[in-house]
């Protein structure tokens, strides 16, 4: 979408990491498409007004590859919510704490009974380090249960096709930093996004410390909407 690579390219990244909450007062504060209400917020801005697809958005047209399965994933063709966030598996920062948040919801659907009627999508921005055999250790690194068949690691085969989707579709900015006598990083925004069945977006969380507590109570209602 050009409207999330204009609205990217109109903010500094570091900005852009801390901009207002989702939707806006005064815009209402329900939608049709989504199961949750208009999110809480600090600004005046609507959904439209943000980088990354947001609450009551349909979810970008995408496919990816999923190595570890050798299958593709088409966010819109997926039938049941999903959770999606972007990581490199180098990182020693944020990355960790979002798939972890991941994970929780994971061994929560596990435990509670419901991990076939949710998925997760964590992308990655490197595929040049993020071969198949880095994001099957990243899996067993987290403990991530792949029995239950409901988690895969999507790769986009290089870094053009990754801003292409990550930056210009999803407005999820990112950007190299070379480490002096050590391997390249990232700064990138923290978010992860929950999105509908219908593949609406009904929640997206910014921020490192995203309440797994709240994404699993978030998710029960959109499960039973």
């Amino acid at each position: 979408m050009n409207r999330r690579s204009f609205l990217a390219s109109g903010t500094a990244l570091g900005a852009v990491a801390t901009a207002g909450c989702l939707g806006a007062v005064g815009f209402g504060d329900s939608n049709p498409n989504v199961a949750l209400g208009a999110p809480d917020r600090t600004a005046d801005v609507s959904s439209e007004d943000l980088p990354y697809p947001a609450w009551g958005q349909r979810v970008p047209d995408v496919t990816l590859p999923a190595p570890l399965s050798g299958q593709d994933v088409s966010f819109r063709g997926v039938d049941r919510p999903f959770l999606t966030t972007f990581v490199f598996t180098n990182c020693m920062t944020a990355c960790p704490v979002l798939l972890s948040t991941l994970r929780e919801v994971q061994v929560h659907s596990v435990q509670e009974g419901y991990a076939d009627e949710v998925a997760f999508y964590p992308m990655t921005f490197d595929p040049a380090r993020d071969d198949a055999e880095a994001l099957r250790a990243e899996l067993e690194q987290f403990n991530v249960d792949s029995s239950v068949e409901n988690w895969q690691f999507l790769r986009p085969e290089t870094e053009e096709r990754a801003k292409e989707v990550i930056t210009d579709q999803f407005g999820v900015t990112f950007q190299k930093e070379e480490v002096e006598d050590g391997p390249y990083m990232f700064v990138h925004l923290s978010l992860i996004i929950l999105v509908n069945a219908d593949g609406y977006v009904e929640r997206a969380y910014r921020g490192q410390q995203t309440d797994e507590g709240q994404v699993i109570a978030d998710l029960r209602k959109v499960r039973n909407a």
